[in-house]
């Protein structure tokens, strides 16, 4: 049994273990990453399931740098003064969906608040590129807030569609201040209510961390927010202390009581739901890329 990163001298419960990533499929993801130079979120992030990933042919690509102009504390991904956008990127990335055979993408980004448009335009080049060499491709982005731009960044976005469009709320409004410094739990209710006013055909997706000290209560509130404004896709997933300086782990939830909530979400009107310990917004992102509400094949 692994040991607990927050508390070292006790193991982390039974159903926190994943392999390490191995297998032919596996290093051969690795190394056209690698070689194409495009990171990807499932490294910078320290996500649990990138072996499992990799070894289907497929990763989450983070896009804009690796380098975030926000540092929330449970976050690893690196923060400062990020260098401009690589003009390279799109198409290094187009190759690798190519190359890997990838149909269904998730792209996601760090903060970059030094942008005018929030990176809106990277992302929109990052798919017009994967398009050019396979016009069937699906994609779902998780972007960020888009402080000051929301409506600026969208109108870009526009010209992409269709997609699945995802931001995390990540966590209660009351665990802002110290799991989300940087951001605003209404700013990001308000860009994805936003996106169901402005494209009432295009799936919405967002996220929960749980085991950061939330109620039940809270935790129902936000789902509420999300059903209220027109979220209809939902991941919830155990938070897990990427680095030793992160913010620690307050409970560890039963796979029984995501099951729970699961049921609770559904009862809510979400129409997919990933509720589970390892489920991060990506992880089986492609199961959600069904058909719902508009063909975004």
């Amino acid at each position: 049994m692994s040991p607990n990163p927050t508390h070292p001298h006790t193991p982390l419960p039974p159903w926190i273990r994943k392999r390490l990533g191995s297998g032919l499929q596996y290093h051969a993801t690795e190394g056209l990453i690698h070689t194409l130079g495009v990171q990807t979120i499932c490294t910078q992030a320290r996500c649990p399931n990138q072996g499992e990933c990799w070894a289907r042919g497929t990763a989450t690509v983070l896009i804009l740098g690796e380098i975030c102009t926000r540092n929330c504390p449970f976050c690893a991904v690196a923060h400062g003064i990020p260098l401009p956008p690589d003009p390279t990127e799109p198409d290094r990335v187009a190759q690798l969906t190519q190359k890997l055979g990838i149909s269904y993408l998730v792209l996601t980004s760090v903060d970059r608040d030094d942008l005018t448009d929030g990176g809106a335009s990277h992302f929109r080049a990052v798919m017009q590129a994967c398009r050019a060499v396979d016009p069937s491709m699906r994609f779902e982005i998780l972007v960020p807030d888009f402080k000051g731009v929301q409506r600026e960044a969208l109108e870009i976005l526009s010209d992409a569609r269709p997609f699945v469009f995802s931001h995390n709320v990540e966590t209660i409004p009351a665990l802002y201040p110290k799991a989300r410094p940087g951001g605003d739990y209404h700013r990001s209710l308000a860009l994805l209510e936003l996106a169901a006013t402005m494209w009432p055909d295009t799936p919405l997706k967002s996220s929960l961390m749980l085991g950061l000290g939330e109620t039940e209560t809270q935790v129902l509130e936000v789902l509420a927010d999300l059903r209220r404004i027109g979220c209809d896709r939902l991941c919830m997933g155990q938070y897990l202390k990427p680095t030793k300086d992160s913010l620690d782990v307050e409970e560890f939830v039963t796979p029984e009581r995501f099951a729970r909530w699961a049921d609770q979400a559904r009862a809510m009107g979400f129409t997919w739901v990933l509720a589970e310990p390892f489920a991060r917004s990506s992880y089986h992102a492609e199961q959600s890329g069904a058909r719902h509400k508009v063909d975004i094949e």
